[in-house]
């Protein structure tokens, strides 16, 4: 098994704090949500089932008879409240992660349209988890705090000392599971991204990490 970063790296694009905002933190922050967002996108073109999170939405949404993008705003604001007694930070990067990844996952959307053959869904899914991985890797490496669900998931980590990698994990089963409870819709994709997304987020902060080495040792 390739190796895998069990916590986020300490990049030369870091910020200080959540605002501290430089040049050098733009392409790895804008490029990383915009790389989460088309991955997310991929997944929705692919209908073979959504990622876990919006399973959660369109299970809350058919439970309070509102719309799966109110139900996704809902949980986004309770996921923040969360972050209080974990003490977590919002930042600039979590004001662009709410822009930004859903702009790129809508352009996706648009772009692919919904009638694909059995192979190109495939390609779309396997692209897909390796977009939204990747892109995480990258924005979450800047330090100017992430989105809410990422949030949740470093705060956890930095808190109770538990491997980023299966702090994801159990979150994205855990919500893939009320989410189906609820009535969200489960399909292939929705199993594959809940049971790899930790594991590939991890494989791809390594791969950050080994990137900003170089980066160092360049300069």
């Amino acid at each position: 098994m390739a190796k895998v970063s069990h916590s986020i790296p300490v990049t030369p694009w870091r910020a200080t704090s959540p605002w501290a905002f430089r040049p050098r933190m733009a392409l790895p922050l804008v490029g990383g949500l915009i790389s989460f967002g088309i991955g997310e996108g991929l997944l929705v073109a692919a209908h073979w089932g959504s990622a876990p999170w919006t399973v959660f939405a369109q299970g809350l949404s058919r439970q309070l008879h509102l719309s799966i993008g109110v139900a996704t705003a809902l949980i986004s604001c309770a996921v923040l409240l969360a972050w209080l007694p974990l003490r977590e930070r919002p930042g600039l990067g979590t004001l662009a992660n709410l822009v930004l990844i859903a702009t790129a996952l809508d352009v996706t959307v648009i772009l692919m349209g919904s009638h694909h053959s059995l192979v190109a869904r495939v390609v779309f899914v396997v692209i897909g988890l390796e977009a939204v991985s990747l892109g995480s890797a990258f924005y979450l490496t800047t330090g100017l705090g992430p989105g809410p669900r990422d949030g949740l998931m470093t705060s956890v980590h930095r808190r109770l000392g538990i491997s980023i990698v299966y702090v994801r994990a159990a979150l994205e089963g855990s919500v893939l599971v009320v989410g189906w409870l609820l009535g969200g819709v489960v399909g292939v994709t929705t199993a594959v991204f809940a049971v790899s997304i930790g594991f590939l987020i991890g494989w791809n902060l390594k791969l950050v990490s080994k990137f900003a080495v170089k980066q160092q040792e360049a300069s």
